[in-house]
């Protein structure tokens, strides 16, 4: 099983963006690095969800945004290690969207925001065609 460390500050940085955001899905990118089964966040890089129709259960990060980020990255001598998102109102577990545009190797954290408040942060990662849980570790 794949370990995600995340800061205290850095989890609270991305409960609060997604309760923020809410009723929309929010979303951003992790800067990192792995080692083996252990993926440390070092930042969280912000981007816009520029979803064109359905920005309350959908999000499309905005090409530039990415683009800045992984410049981020590599200034910092890290890389993306992966896409938080929000999930408004519904659980934190991927949805068939979710997994449609997951990448293999990358964690994707998704916080669940329930009448405004941030209830629930859990991290996925893609293995094979199946999502699987990552611990998360502060």
């Amino acid at each position: 099983m794949t370990m995600l460390k995340l800061s205290s500050p850095l989890r609270d940085s991305i409960l609060a963006a997604a309760q923020a955001g809410y009723p929309n899905e929010v979303c951003g990118l992790l800067l990192g690095q792995q080692d083996g089964d252990v993926i440390t966040v070092c930042a969280v890089h912000p981007v816009r969800n520029v979803h064109p129709d359905r920005t309350a259960d959908r999000f499309l990060i905005e090409p530039q945004d990415y683009l800045d980020a992984e410049y981020a990255a590599a200034a910092g001598g890290v890389q993306v290690v992966g896409v938080w998102h929000s999930h408004p109102d519904h659980p934190a577990r991927p949805s068939a969207t979710d997994r449609e545009f997951a990448w293999g190797g990358w964690s994707y954290p998704i916080v669940s925001v329930k009448a405004g408040v941030a209830t629930e942060l859990r991290s996925w990662r893609l293995d094979g065609e199946a999502f699987g849980e990552e611990e998360v570790l502060s």
